[in-house]
C-alpha cells in the first residue's frame, strides 16, 4: 500500500533513528523468547500480545513522521520530548499529553489481559504442558480430539477487533491534536466503520508483516516495526480530517 511506502521514505530520510526502535524491539523479542523458550504456552501469549501494545511503542516514530512532513529538525531531542513531556501545557491547554499515558496503560492492560487469556486457555485445556512449539503444533494445532487452536484463534479476533478498531489512528491523534482520549477513541471507530474493506486489509497487512518479522528470529523486525510506525502516521493524516481541531504543540524546552 501507499501508506507503506510512505513509511519507507521516512526511514530513508532519518534511517539510524528509525531503525533503532526496530532495534529495540528486536531485542525485547529475543529477550523475551530466551526467557519463555521452554514455556511455549507463554511465548505464543506474550508475542500475540506485542501487536496489542505496538502504537504505543511506535509513538516517537509518529512524532518523526510528523517533524519529517513540517521540514522540521528529525534528531534525538524530538525523541526525548515526545517521551518525557507528557505534562507539557500550551497556553494552557486543557488536554494535556496525559491522555496518551492514558490510552498506553489502556493498550497495556489489554495486552496483558490477552496473555493471561491464552496463556490460562492453553494451559487449562491441553492434555499436556505446552513447552515447545512443537508442543504447541502437536496437542493445540494438530490435534484431533479438541477444537482449541480454532477456538484459541476466535478468541484472539474476538479481543483483537475492537482494540484495533479503537487504536488504529487513535495514538498519531492524540500527539498531533488537542483531543480527549475518549474522542480519539471514537475517532478511531468512525475511521474503521467509514473505510471497513481498507481497515480490514491495514489489520492484515499489519499482522503479516509483524508475523513475518517475529518468524525471522526477530531480525526482520528492525525495518518492520518503524516501516509500519510511520505508515501508520500517514494512514492518520489520509483518513482523519483535523481542519478546525487545535494541534497539540508541546512547550520547547531545553533538555
Amino acid at each position: 500500500m501507499y501508506w507503506l511506502y510512505l513509511g519507507l521514505q521516512d526511514i530513508w530520510h532519518s534511517p539510524w533513528l528509525s531503525l533503532a526502535h526496530g532495534l529495540v524491539v528486536a531485542i525485547g523479542g529475543g529477550l523475551i523468547t530466551w526467557l519463555a523458550h521452554d514455556r511455549f504456552w507463554l511465548l505464543a501469549s506474550a508475542v500475540s500480545g506485542f501487536l496489542v501494545v505496538a502504537p504505543v511503542l511506535a509513538t516517537s516514530l509518529y512524532a518523526m513522521s510528523r517533524a519529517i512532513e513540517r521540514n522540521e529538525t528529525v534528531n534525538l531531542r524530538l525523541l526525548y520530548k515526545t517521551w518525557t513531556q507528557w505534562q507539557t501545557l500550551q497556553n494552557n491547554e486543557p488536554v494535556n499529553y496525559w491522555c496518551l499515558v492514558r490510552f498506553g496503560l489502556l493498550l497495556g492492560l489489554a495486552g496483558t489481559g490477552w496473555v493471561m487469556t491464552s496463556s490460562a486457555l492453553i494451559t487449562l485445556l491441553t492434555p499436556v504442558p505446552i513447552q515447545t512449539p512443537l508442543d504447541f503444533i502437536r496437542h493445540v494445532v494438530l490435534s484431533p480430539h479438541h477444537y482449541l487452536f480454532e477456538l484459541w484463534l476466535m478468541l484472539g479476533g474476538l479481543m483483537a477487533a475492537p482494540v484495533f478498531a479503537s487504536s488504529v489512528v487513535t495514538m498519531p491523534l492524540l500527539l498531533d491534536r488537542q483531543l480527549n482520549t475518549l474522542q480519539a477513541v471514537l475517532t478511531s471507530w468512525k475511521v474503521v466503520l467509514t473505510h471497513p474493506m481498507p481497515m480490514v486489509l491495514w489489520a492484515l497487512l499489519i499482522m503479516g508483516l509483524s508475523m513475518l518479522g517475529i518468524l525471522s528470529f526477530f531480525f526482520g523486525l528492525i525495518v518492520i516495526v518503524p516501516m509500519l510506525g510511520h505508515a501508520s502516521w500517514h494512514a492518520y493524516r489520509d483518513l482523519v480530517d483535523t481542519r478546525g481541531v487545535p494541534e497539540r504543540i508541546p512547550r520547547l524546552e531545553s533538555v
